[in-house]
């Protein structure tokens, strides 16, 4: 990946080869790492790299909802709480929320809550903390699909998980999963999110220049990517209780070192 200097992003955004500047496909996804049950003291957590974006997200409740004023008798309430850190992008950031994370926070609860069967706790509330360690476009879905892994490790009752992913248009062409120069520098971002237990789109955000027929096909191409995505979310939590499985059945060694 070229190095950005004072918003000086390159004139061409695919190699000679056709690829990508970071050498994928016009379909291709960045690499993918998640992990679940990553902060201890958290009711439920997860971990995502997703390209050069390492996002942390924890879960905290049911609990009492402060201030009080807030909470509502027939439901519980979600709040998200999206940040980045000051040196997670390459110039730093006040360490205040400023509008834009103000914002994402609203957007990803408004993805989330659908799944939620928030009537189940009426008078409580649940709390998500994202922490955007290093960011790289896309931050948004990546941070919504970290956010439902973390509900469900939480335990929280849930209808699906939902999962992110942004397409858009760059030099003409469209591609999937827009990385931070592309996101910048390309012609448009179409950030969407799904909600599996009804496969409907609780998110969709455009902005920049498409035709109605780009924007249809943008969003087939989302589609297959998402499906992808949510299968690397259910392994990662499939992942966790097979280790503790795995763990459980190991044989106990006795004083003298022998297998019981």
């Amino acid at each position: 990946m070229p190095l950005v200097i004072n918003d000086e992003y390159p004139k061409k955004l695919f190699r000679e080869d056709g690829k990508r500047l970071d050498g994928r496909d016009k379909t291709e996804l960045r690499p993918i790492k998640m992990e679940v049950g990553v902060v201890k003291n958290a009711d439920g957590s997860a971990y995502l790299e997703w390209g050069n974006n390492k996002i942390f997200a924890a879960v905290y409740g049911p609990r009492d909802v402060h201030p009080h004023h807030l909470a509502r008798p027939d439901k519980g309430i979600l709040r998200v709480f999206y940040r980045m850190t000051t040196f997670s992008v390459f110039e730093r950031k006040r360490p205040a929320p400023g509008r834009r994370e103000k914002e994402i926070s609203m957007i990803i609860s408004d993805c989330l809550e659908p799944v939620l069967f928030l009537e189940l706790y009426p008078g409580t509330s649940f709390e998500v903390f994202i922490e955007v360690i290093d960011a790289d476009g896309g931050t948004r879905c990546a941070s919504t699909t970290v956010a439902a892994l973390a509900l469900a490790d939480a335990g929280v009752p849930m209808k699906s998980l939902v999962t992110s992913v942004a397409c858009g248009k760059i030099d003409g062409e469209l591609v999937v999963d827009l990385s931070g120069i592309e996101d910048k520098a390309g012609e448009a971002d179409l950030p969407c999110a799904m909600t599996w237990f009804n496969n409907e789109l609780s998110l969709l955000q455009f902005d920049g220049d498409m035709t109605l027929e780009e924007i249809d096909s943008s969003l087939d191409l989302a589609t297959e990517a998402l499906k992808k995505i949510y299968d690397m979310q259910v392994t990662a939590l499939k992942k966790k209780y097979l280790d503790i499985q795995e763990g459980t059945a190991q044989p106990e060694s006795n004083e003298n070192g022998g297998e019981e």
